[in-house]
């Protein structure tokens, strides 16, 4: 398996050369370029440079045993294999979690966008809920959240809120929360005390520069008209709102939250793109899944993927199996242990995929 590493350790060595080289420190985007590529294989060249190194010490360490005389050093040998073997097998670990190919999106930003479902006003209080939760998650990693766009109902709910998430690895720590969220709560309007059942649908969507989403402006009707609701004198007595209709997807985009023109355009085209490169990727995902049909996936936006039960204090993962009894900390943001195991998961999936090709 680790056979093939050789050229990519070459690799790693002629890009330590490029980065240096002044002609190419001048040209900025090709020595970002270059210095991105270094430092994704550097973590990989090391570990390989120590597997090498172990194996080199483990053959040493074979001959004296075979070679050796005197009985007190083949047994400090003997103790020194068993040591460098389980090392070794320490190492080949490392490496393989190493090889995993890196999903290229892991460190971009996100853009959510959480949509009440199923339950009417209940499932729009659920998505407030919801959107607190990632807030308060996002603010707990130090990521800022810069809300977009939102409906809301007026009783702290909303039909629909789209907010992006900055912050180094937003995307790999939150890739697996797309899909339907379903709550199991007894509604402040029920007078009864009977549980009901909403869902909410969450997206999360990486990021996209420019340069990674074929756009052609001629396929977009930007239309311009005067926002509504609360938003002050001035952005309602001004042409202010935008909304963008993608031709061929049939997408809408609709801004009105800022009180410029030109910040509606630009939020509105960078949902679009958004929106553009995730259908894409949803494409790409699907095709792999019907290949192997991966045990957590972000690529069925319609899959049920977690429950909250608020009677049980229960907050239950369908995709690996996962209850944890507190409900109250997860919805304060305290997520890391549903993600870390999701991550665990998804890692074990790719890392048997790669022992069997």
């Amino acid at each position: 398996m680790f056979e093939n590493l050789e050229p990519l350790k070459e690799k790693y060595l002629q890009l330590e050369t490029k980065i240096s080289d002044p002609q190419i420190i001048a040209d900025q985007s090709q020595w970002q370029k270059y210095m991105k590529e270094h430092a994704d294989l550097e973590p990989i060249v090391k570990k390989y440079d120590e597997y090498k190194s172990n194996l080199a010490q483990i053959e040493d360490t074979k001959n004296i045993i075979a070679n050796e005389n005197d009985e007190d050093l083949r047994a400090m040998a003997k103790e020194e294999l068993c040591e460098l073997e389980e090392t070794l097998e320490k190492n080949q670990e490392e490496l393989k979690i190493l090889l995993i190919p890196k999903d290229p999106n892991d460190d971009k930003n996100v853009i959510v966008e959480i949509r009440g479902g199923a339950g009417g006003e209940e499932a729009a209080l659920f998505a407030g809920v919801l959107f607190r939760m990632y807030s308060m998650y996002a603010a707990n990693r130090k990521w800022k959240v810069e809300l977009m766009s939102s409906n809301e109902t007026g009783i702290g709910g909303y039909k629909e809120v789209i907010f992006m998430i900055n912050g180094k690895g937003a995307y790999s720590r939150l890739k697996f929360e797309s899909g339907v969220h379903r709550v199991q709560r007894v509604p402040e309007t029920e007078s009864q005390g009977r549980i009901h059942t909403s869902t909410v649908t969450v997206a999360v969507l990486p990021e996209v520069e420019d340069v990674e989403v074929n756009l052609d402006l001629n396929d977009v009707r930007v239309d311009v008209f005067r926002s509504s609701g609360n938003g002050g004198q001035s952005v309602n007595t001004t042409d202010s709102a935008i909304r963008l209709t993608h031709k061929p997807t049939g997408i809408v985009i609709s801004m009105q939250d800022e009180k410029s023109q030109l910040q509606n355009k630009e939020k509105a085209f960078k949902i679009l793109r958004a929106k553009l490169y995730d259908m894409e990727l949803e494409k790409q995902q699907k095709e792999m899944a019907a290949q192997r049909k991966s045990q957590v996936g972000t690529g069925d936006r319609a899959e049920r993927i977690r429950t909250y039960n608020y009677p049980q204090g229960r907050v239950s993962d369908h995709r690996i199996g996962l209850n944890l009894y507190k409900l109250e900390s997860f919805l304060n943001g305290d997520m890391d242990e549903v993600i870390d195991a999701l991550i665990t998961t998804d890692q074990a999936e790719k890392l048997n995929n790669l022992e069997e090709n």
